[in-house]
């Protein structure tokens, strides 16, 4: 541990080393405080642009702070495959053209929100939004996925379905949902 005077006056800057773990247990123990029963070190963010999904981002990032952990960011580009008027598509092209635009666009993302504040990392996946957030969480091993739900509900859907709902009954490890219309408990 190095203590160093700080620019302020009157004030210090303490450096510790990681051996330094230990001091600190104990001092919060002393103090009464408990160790966090948490240990989340990689959170899975499913991004869909859209202001909810956005919203859910908005939370992610101070649970990766608080936690220390990383982020993923994941986009699943999911083609509807179809025959226009004026023939066939070609389909291979559009995958690349579609990906790629989702790869910027996640890039964008992460300089404007999370910029350097925690680790991040971003993902774009081709298929079923459901089947790609799970499959990625069992790879990349995620503690925690944060997703938004737009929460529709009667004929929008059966229509749409709930890709939420479908990855809390199926994700490898907890699931918070972040309604787009709710009470925030995040600090601004």
């Amino acid at each position: 541990m190095k203590v160093k005077p700080s620019p302020s006056k009157g004030k210090v800057v303490v450096e510790l080393n990681p051996a330094d773990d230990r001091l600190l247990e104990s001092s919060s123990k002393v103090a009464g405080l408990a160790a966090s029963p948490f240990k989340l070190k990689r959170l899975l963010v499913p991004i869909d642009f859209s202001a909810c999904s956005k919203k859910a981002l908005q939370y992610a990032i101070p649970f990766a702070e608080q936690f220390q952990a990383s982020l993923t960011l994941l986009y699943v580009v999911q083609i509807n495959y179809a025959v226009g008027e004026l023939g066939a598509i070609d389909v291979s092209m559009l995958e690349v053209e579609m990906r790629q635009q989702a790869s910027q666009r996640l890039a964008e993302l992460v300089r404007d929100e999370v910029r350097k504040r925690v680790p991040s990392e971003t993902i774009v996946r081709m298929g079923r939004p459901v089947t790609e957030i799970i499959t990625a969480a069992k790879e990349l091993e995620a503690d925690l996925i944060i997703l938004s739900t737009h929460g529709y509900t009667g004929l929008k859907h059966v229509l749409l379905g709930s890709t939420a709902e479908n990855v809390l009954r199926h994700a490898p490890c907890p699931v918070l949902a972040v309604r787009e219309h709710e009470r925030e408990f995040i600090a601004t």
